[in-house]
């Protein structure tokens, strides 16, 4: 349980940042230029990057890559998972008039649902998270250089 704890911990955390930088950029009508959506990573990568880094201090020599990894891709996960509900939850009742907003945005004629523009949101934190754990623990693994 312990080990869980500390990914759960920092995903919420990253949610919870992600939602409030959402609902602050809606302030200013700014939520449906995808440009603003670049800041996401940011915020997914300074989390990721905490966690690993963390969990690197809390097990000092028995730190592994492998667990690097996992704490890094299910903190990840969990910020990804509450932030797509939340989207859906904006999208669906907050403001209906959000995703022809957001697909206009784009130009053309698109006929997208919310089901699928939330689909690509949670692809898009998923692919986010893998390749910012990896790139994480890059900086952050063990060296076993000799030198």
């Amino acid at each position: 349980m312990k080990n869980i704890a500390l990914p759960v911990r920092f995903g919420i955390v990253m949610s919870a940042l992600l939602i409030a930088f959402f609902l602050i950029v809606s302030l200013f009508g700014w939520h449906t230029n995808p440009l603003f959506s670049l800041f996401n990573g940011v915020v997914t990568g300074f989390g990721i990057y905490e966690t690993i880094r963390y969990y690197k201090l809390e097990q000092g020599e028995n730190f592994t890559y492998t667990g690097g990894i996992t704490v890094g891709l299910v903190s990840g996960f969990i910020a990804t998972l509450l932030f797509t509900v939340f989207f859906l939850f904006y999208a669906t009742e907050i403001d209906s008039l959000f995703l022809s907003k957001l697909l206009d945005q784009y130009g053309g004629d698109y006929s997208v649902g919310v089901g699928l523009v939330t689909f690509v949101v949670a692809i898009m934190g998923f692919a986010t998270t893998v390749v910012l754990t990896l790139t994480c623990m890059q900086l952050l693994k063990n060296s076993n250089n000799m030198s």
